[in-house]
């Protein structure tokens, strides 16, 4: 163990002068600043738990069924999370990490060198599932009223499934190095993408979540009780977890620590499986990354003849932004990511079970269109935060070219902010017009909402990059990572509330016009007044949010000192 402290120290070195460094530069009031935003979020994720627990609970007869159900979703959903995210950085850790010259240079053996990485890369990959989860543990501990072994039997579970999902994603990561060749090694991110799609998509079809509000699919009272008390699958560690905090929950102290023992040996089984892999495999993996990539996709001339209308710097920002972004295959290849997100959210609309509801279907349908502009637009945000945000930061230490270039920042800006406006634009309106067609809307919530979107996603767009440019990271190992900086955390809190501002806006004059046409009614001087203030303040913010963070972007990048 000493040589793997010794490998570790650094990492907990840096984290400690970090933290000095910053709080000598006044940045104690941007942690604060941080650590309140997320206090927030966790107390209102404790809130939401506590509400839905006590609902389900006053429900007879399957109240605590249900919550147990609940229990079960949640686990295999952080499950899953856990393992996307151990797959991502057990990569870049083992693989990409710019130390690791270093590292493979020292005398040292390759089973602690491994481990040492593997215990970087489970801390990293799992901290924030694990914190995010544990105020729905907290919300089951205080409307079940249990003792402090429920809440310790909760971290263990925690830390053992952390555990076992980086497990499994490093002996993953290991092996499908050792079969992707060499010259395309980054291509592992095609096959991560779809893995995770796969991934998600059995986790929905073993929840079965429609089942839990359609008993009419089952015979009986009893076969819908016993449907909603099956596990999932009693070979998933996330089935074991369950099993041992619903255990704790009713106060079987000698079951839960069965099942928790079991989880346990699964996962400490897993670190020693994959340090005997690591010792036959990973050193032949890292050999492979070493040699020179060949690109999956080649443009060609078909860049120049796309570009060739453009002047003169802006074709040359144009030309290398898009020669970037497909020569870095971890870039385009989460396209696939993107696709099978989309394909799910489509689903879900087409598999509502409207004709069932006890509201009206044509009220019903018009109403969740309402609220789908919405999600789609919190839909937009995450995958603006992921492309638009780090896209200033992914220029890295060549960032002087572009201040030496004859071109202006904001030229340099607005070039990167069209290159991603396009494709957003085109994804968001077609997941409204696609989802709208499912719901059978009427016209006028049709016209709506995808105008609404039309406004809204240049403004995204342009706090993404306006926000990426004004806290630029480039010396980030992954940009990707910078939308969990204090910018990104800022350019996610604006986002959420300029569309909840924009719904909130929208609301009241939508709710008049939809039940005046519905009833047969006209709309009075008033509500026609209301609609059209409503319309134009909706553009107003629109504008706002594109002129904006454009300019506050330009002018913090142009006093950046390289």
């Amino acid at each position: 163990m000493p040589p793997i402290f010794t490998l570790l120290k650094p990492r907990f070195l840096s984290f400690r002068n970090t933290g000095r460094s910053k709080a000598r530069r006044g940045g104690i009031l941007r942690i604060l600043g941080l650590a309140a935003v997320g206090l927030t979020f966790w107390g209102g994720l404790l809130a939401l738990s506590l509400r839905v627990l006590i609902y389900f609970r006053n429900i007879e007869e399957i109240g605590d069924i249900l919550n147990h159900k609940l229990l079960s979703m949640m686990l295999i959903t952080a499950f899953a999370l856990l393992i996307f995210s151990a797959i991502l950085t057990a990569l870049s850790k083992l693989y990409l990490s710019r130390d690791l010259f270093l590292v493979h240079s020292m005398p040292v053996p390759c089973s602690h060198l491994f481990t040492a990485r593997w215990i970087d890369s489970t801390v990293d990959s799992s901290w924030m599932v694990v914190i995010y989860t544990l105020p729905v543990f907290l919300a089951f501990g205080i409307v079940y009223h249990t003792g402090l072994f429920f809440y310790a039997a909760c971290l263990l579970t925690m830390f053992s499934m952390a555990l076992s999902a980086s497990g499994i994603a490093t002996a993953v990561v290991m092996l499908a190095v050792i079969m992707v060749p060499a010259s395309r090694m980054k291509s592992i991110f095609i096959f991560i993408g779809i893995l995770f799609f796969v991934m998600l998509y059995l986790a929905i079809r073993l929840l079965k979540p429609e089942t839990l509000v359609d008993p009419e699919v089952f015979d009986t009272v009893m076969i819908y009780i016993t449907a909603l008390k099956t596990p999932s699958s009693p070979f998933l560690p996330s089935s074991w977890a369950l099993d041992g905090i619903s255990a704790a929950l009713d106060g079987n102290t000698g079951e839960s620590l069965f099942q928790l023992g079991l989880l346990l040996s699964f996962s400490g089984s897993l670190l020693f499986l994959n340090i005997i892999l690591a010792d036959l495999i990973y050193n032949r993996g890292f050999s492979k990354t070493q040699t020179a990539q060949s690109r999956l996709i080649r443009t060609g001339n078909l860049l120049q003849r796309f570009t060739g209308f453009l002047p003169g710097p802006i074709k040359a920002h144009t030309e290398k932004e898009l020669k970037s972004f497909f020569r870095d295959q971890s870039q385009w290849s989460q396209l696939f990511l993107i696709g099978a997100l989309v394909v799910i959210y489509i689903y879900n609309f087409k598999v509502l079970p409207l004709e069932k509801s006890p509201i009206q279907t044509a009220y019903l349908q018009n109403l969740l269109s309402f609220l789908n502009m919405g999600l789609a637009l919190f839909v937009l945000t995450a995958v603006a935060g992921r492309f638009a945000y780090p896209a200033v930061s992914t220029e890295k230490n060549a960032f002087w070219l572009v201040k030496s270039s004859p071109g202006t920042i904001r030229g340099f800006l607005w070039t990167k902010f069209f290159i991603y406006y396009i494709p957003l634009l085109v994804l968001t309106e077609l997941l409204i017009l696609i989802t709208n067609v499912l719901l059978q809307v009427t016209p006028f919530m049709m016209v709506l909402s995808t105008t609404t979107v039309f406004l809204l996603v240049p403004g995204i767009v342009s706090m993404g990059i306006g926000f990426g440019a004004a806290y630029p990271d480039f010396a980030a190992e992954n940009p990707a990572q910078t939308v969990t900086s204090f910018g990104g955390l800022v350019f996610m809190i604006l986002c959420a509330g300029v569309i909840g501002a924009v719904v909130i806006v929208e609301a009241g004059p939508v709710y008049y016009i939809f039940m005046a046409d519905f009833g047969g009614r006209s709309l009075s001087v008033f509500h026609y007044a209301w609609s059209i203030g409503s319309f134009l303040a909706v553009v107003t913010i629109a504008v706002a949010t594109i002129v904006l963070p454009m300019r506050f972007g330009e002018k913090r990048l142009e006093a950046y000192q390289i």
